[in-house]
């Protein structure tokens, strides 16, 4: 069974940065470098919407038109940890965050939550005006 634990999200201001992690604590066996991870949110009342992800078909990585351009996912294989970069922050990221993973690489879509068969526990993120 993969665990995986988010941290830092907290209260912050419109404008400012924040950076998510999500570390897997338990990797059933598989090296962690072979996962395809995913970032997803969600908000009270609305379905759980993609907001990146990471494949290694290629090596792509893949944003929500929402955070294009301002939101950058990166990975530390050693620490088995995968990272969320947030910068100019809006009140509309405020959320849960949930990060996913797909130990196996099936051909779902990144952008899928059919896609990733782990989920962690959720961190929220808050953003005022």
């Amino acid at each position: 069974q993969v665990q995986l634990v988010e941290s830092g999200g907290r209260l912050v201001q419109a404008g400012d940065s924040l950076r998510l992690s999500c570390t897997a604590t338990e990797t059933s066996g598989r090296p962690f470098s072979a996962f395809e991870m995913g970032w997803f949110r969600q908000t009270p009342g609305k379905e759980r919407e993609f907001v990146a992800a990471y494949t290694w078909r290629g090596g792509t990585t893949y944003y929500a038109d929402s955070v294009k351009g301002r939101f950058t996912l990166s990975r530390d294989n050693a620490k088995k940890t995968f990272y969320l970069q947030m910068n100019s922050l809006k009140p509309e990221d405020t959320a849960v965050y949930y990060c996913a993973a797909d130990p196996m690489g099936n051909a779902y879509l990144p952008t899928a939550r059919e896609k990733y068969t782990d989920w962690g526990q959720g961190t929220q993120v808050t953003v005022s005006s």
